[in-house]
């Protein structure tokens, strides 16, 4: 077993052969599958967060039940962010396969 696994991946790419990791991004990218991509998913983490803090912010300032209109809007600011980075990560992620690049 090699000391550096990066090398063996480009290795084995080069070759035109996907390794195992590659192999299972690419199903799971366009089939299914959980996503095991770190930046992925603190990506996503921190898109979710962001709008469901948006939405129960706006949510309380837009009705005049504060906590009522916070619960709504962070319900609904987590749809959307979950739903948005999810859009945003599978765009990214088929042009990536289109370029030829499986991380």
């Amino acid at each position: 077993m090699s000391e550096h696994p990066e090398s063996d991946d480009r290795r084995t790419e080069e070759r035109g052969h996907l390794t195992n990791r590659q192999a299972y991004n690419v199903v799971s990218d366009l089939a299914m599958g959980a996503n095991i991509r770190f930046k992925d998913n603190v990506f996503q983490a921190i898109a979710i967060a962001v709008c469901l803090l948006l939405g129960a912010i706006i949510g309380a300032l837009v009705t005049e039940e504060h906590l009522p209109g916070a619960l709504v809007g962070g319900f609904l600011g987590l749809l959307v962010g979950l739903l948005g980075s999810g859009f945003v990560l599978m765009v990214f992620r088929a042009v990536m396969h289109l370029r030829g690049r499986h991380d």
